[in-house]
């Protein structure tokens, strides 16, 4: 998987990613296929985030949100 660590857009359904906008273009995902919960590195500050992998169209991506109110989601890795 290739890291990234970019912002991206996530629409949300029933509290799981749904959609996926990166450079543009939107991505249906089809499937979640792992959640796990990462504590952050809070010695840096980085707030907990629930992560996903996803099959999203030809994408298979890593996203994070953030834990909390306005958490912010990221495509942390994509497969190659």
């Amino acid at each position: 998987m290739k890291a990234y660590q970019t912002e991206v857009q996530v629409d949300v359904r029933e509290a799981r990613p749904a959609r996926l906008t990166w450079h543009g273009q939107v991505y249906p995902v089809q499937a979640v296929l792992d959640e796990w919960q990462y504590g952050g590195r809070w010695w840096l500050g980085e707030r907990p985030r629930t992560c996903y992998l996803v099959q999203a169209g030809p994408l298979t991506a890593e996203l994070h949100r953030e834990d909390g109110e306005g958490g912010r989601w990221w495509l942390a890795r994509l497969q190659d």
